[in-house]
């Protein structure tokens, strides 16, 4: 299946939206430090309920980390300065959705380090500066998970 990773992630509710997310769409979920709260926090447990154990979570130390974890993997690289739609990408069993932090997004040095063919985006109206995370994170893996025939779901 493919993989979320969400790069230093601030909120604790968006991250326990997304591990529930993960939970039910079968994808595994990286988490690249440092993070915005302890994965101990009562936010992050309320809101990922008890799908914790449902989930497969890799903690990063660091995005270097991270990035010899998926090594060989295409990482796509989901920004709203991203030049490609999503709905419009080829997804791939193995993929990695790789989401910026809810306060900066991602760094430009690694924008700069990926395939400008692997910045995507989600439409929205110009005055908008963004969506939610957990949000973003929903829309772009059910279409992937939807490209791949929603493998394993009922």
């Amino acid at each position: 299946m493919f993989h979320i990773a969400l790069y230093e992630p601030r909120i604790a509710p968006n991250t326990g939206n997304i591990i529930r997310l993960s939970a039910n769409n079968g994808c595994k979920l990286h988490l690249i430090e440092p993070l915005g709260f302890e994965l101990e926090d009562k936010q992050l447990r309320r809101a990922g309920l008890d799908y914790h154990d449902l989930t497969n979570v890799s903690l990063h130390a660091n995005y270097e980390e991270f990035l010899h974890a998926v090594d060989g993997q295409r990482i796509l690289a989901c920004t709203t300065r991203g030049g490609h739609r999503y709905d419009k990408i080829d997804f791939k069993r193995d993929d990695v959705l790789l989401f910026g932090s809810e306060t900066s997004g991602l760094p430009e040095e690694i924008h700069q380090g990926l395939d400008p063919a692997h910045r995507i985006r989600i439409p929205m109206y110009a005055e908008s500066r963004s969506l939610n995370l957990s949000n973003a994170a929903a829309i772009i893996s059910y279409e992937a998970w939807r490209q791949l025939g929603f493998e394993g779901g009922i």
